[in-house]
Formats: C-alpha cells, sequence, structure tokens
C-alpha cells in the first residue's frame, strides 16, 4: 500500500519545514555522550601510551619495562578478544593458543630473536587452528586471529628499537589517533554518502577524506617536532599510513559482521573491545616499519 493510500488526507510538503528538520536531524545524528566517553577513555589510554613510548630507551633494561609489558599485555587482550569472537566453541584451548603465539611472538621480538617470532607465530597457527576445529569452530578461523595480532606486534617491537624509534613509534600512535578522532568528527558533522555501507552503515566519504587529513597532519608534525625526517616524506607516510587506519577498520567491520558481532568486546567505554580501538594501527604500523626500513636503507635518497 502507498503512503497516499495511508492516509486520507495527504499535505503538501513544504521546502522550509524539510530543511529545519534535515537540519535539526543532523544536530542531533551528532552522539555527543559517545563523543565524551570516547574523549575520557582516550585520553586515559593515549596518556598511558605515550608515557611508555616516551621513557622506553634500549638501556636500561628498567625503561624497556612499560612498553613491553604495554604490548605484551594488550597482544594478549587482543588474543582473547579474538577467541571469543571468532572461535566461541574452541574454549580455553584456542585462547590459550593464540595468547601464547602473540605473547612468545612479542618477547622474541623484543629480544630482537626476530627469526624465533616468526616460528612462533606459524606453530601458534597450526596449535590455534587445531584447538578451533577440535572445539567444533573452523581451523582457518582459530589460525587466522595469531596472522592477525602476532606480525603487528612484531613491527612495533621492531619499530621502537630502531634509530629514533621512540620518534617513529610516536608518530605512529599519533597519527592514527588522528586518523580515527577526524573521520569520527568530520562524518558525524558533515554526514553525506557512505563509504561502504555494506560492512559499516555509519562511515562516509567525509569522515575518509578528514580522517586522511589528520593523519597527514599529524604525521607531519611530529616529524618536525622529534624527527630528522623530511616534512614531504613523513607527509606521504602520514597519508599512507591513513589509508591504513581506515582499512584496517573496514576489516575489521567486515570481520565482525562475519561473525555477527557489533563490537569485539566491551572493555573500553564508548569504543568497545580493545580490537576495536587498535584495528586500525595494526594495519598502520606495517606501513611505518616498511616506512622505517626503506629510510634505513637510504632507499629513499
Amino acid at each position: 500500500m502507498s503512503r497516499d493510500e495511508d492516509s486520507p488526507v495527504a499535505s503538501p510538503p513544504v521546502r522550509g519545514a524539510a530543511v529545519g528538520a534535515s537540519a535539526d536531524h543532523r544536530r542531533r545524528r551528532f552522539d555527543w555522550p559517545n563523543l565524551t566517553r570516547r574523549i575520557i577513555s582516550g585520553v586515559v589510554l593515549a596518556g598511558g601510551t605515550l608515557g611508555a613510548v616516551w621513557v622506553f630507551s634500549p638501556t636500561p633494561d628498567f625503561w624497556r619495562a612499560p612498553f613491553i609489558l604495554l604490548v605484551a599485555g594488550g597482544a594478549v587482550l587482543l588474543a582473547f578478544e579474538w577467541s571469543a569472537m571468532a572461535t566461541p566453541k574452541g574454549g580455553e584451548g584456542v585462547r590459550l593458543a593464540t595468547a601464547l603465539a602473540v605473547l612468545v611472538t612479542t618477547l622474541f621480538a623484543f629480544l630482537g630473536r626476530y627469526e624465533l617470532s616468526g616460528v612462533a607465530i606459524a606453530v601458534g597457527a597450526i596449535l590455534a587452528g587445531l584447538a578451533a576445529r577440535r572445539g567444533g569452530d573452523m581451523a582457518r578461523d582459530g589460525a587466522y586471529g595469531v596472522f592477525y595480532i602476532a606480525p603487528a606486534c612484531l613491527a612495533l617491537a621492531w619499530l621502537i628499537q630502531t634509530p629514533q624509534g621512540v620518534g617513529w613509534t610516536l608518530m605512529l600512535f599519533t597519527c592514527t589517533w588522528a586518523a580515527d578522532i577526524a573521520a569520527y568528527a568530520v562524518g558525524n558533522l558533515l554526514g553525506g554518502p557512505k563509504l561502504w555501507p555494506r560492512y559499516s552503515p555509519n562511515k562516509t566519504w567525509a569522515g575518509f577524506v578528514g580522517g586522511l587529513a589528520g593523519a597527514t597532519a599529524a604525521a607531519t608534525v611530529m616529524a618536525a617536532l622529534f624527527m630528522h625526517l623530511s616534512l614531504a616524506g613523513a607527509a606521504l607516510i602520514g597519508f599512507v599510513g591513513g589509508l591504513a587506519t581506515m582499512a584496517g577498520d573496514l576489516w575489521e567491520s567486515m570481520l565482525k559482521r562475519r561473525f555477527g558481532v557489533k563490537d569485539s568486546g566491551d572493555l573500553i567505554p564508548g569504543h568497545g573491545g580493545l580490537l576495536d580501538r587498535v584495528d586500525g594501527m595494526m594495519f598502520a604500523v606495517m606501513v611505518f616499519a616498511v616506512a622505517r626500513l626503506v629510510v634505513k636503507l637510504g632507499w629513499a635518497h
């Protein structure tokens, strides 16, 4: 039945009222309470993370401890979230295999034994896959959790231990945070066409462009303040890092849609789970690691 058939009297549309209603809708659509929760939890997380990065030094070992504990603890929490989301039938077996794999990978990486980190990833993925299949889940879902989390932890451990590693790591974090914040704020304020409604109905093209601009600006500012890196090079790294951040966010949205969950967990108010908070950074750190390697080897000159 059409709308005219539902109503005995059809009122003509009023253009001014429609415009006003549209404006009111845009104002109401911005989720200020959620933004407040996101800001508070984000400030707490950012403060601890930046402090751990800032005091990191190859020697003495005492000053390495906060960042190592931060990454190792985060890796284990990510493993738990992934197992609960992707392999709910697997139980403790998948959770333990995934957590041990990412933890051992991270610790070997901080010790500089990257070849052993690679072995830990391969063995851990096999064990997690077997545990998932034994519990009644798909083996690939169990194995993928290791491949998803562990390489990012390895890359992060390598990045901070390179020359100027603290500066590169600060640039990584600020770039991804700026991309997230700018995409969220611009997307909510401007609205407009959806970026990929099938998997992430709330993301818009406006937010996408805003996120790229935020990431590019943040990387440029960090390079100017803390690093021996050309501003043009930093802007390029920030732009590609912003693209990776958006890709990581969309990828996790696809995974959550596949597993039928809204959030990976409820650990962080306003954000959901830890995986919801660092999904973009897990992709961006690979870009920054490659960029750091290019600069380190002199290929950028």
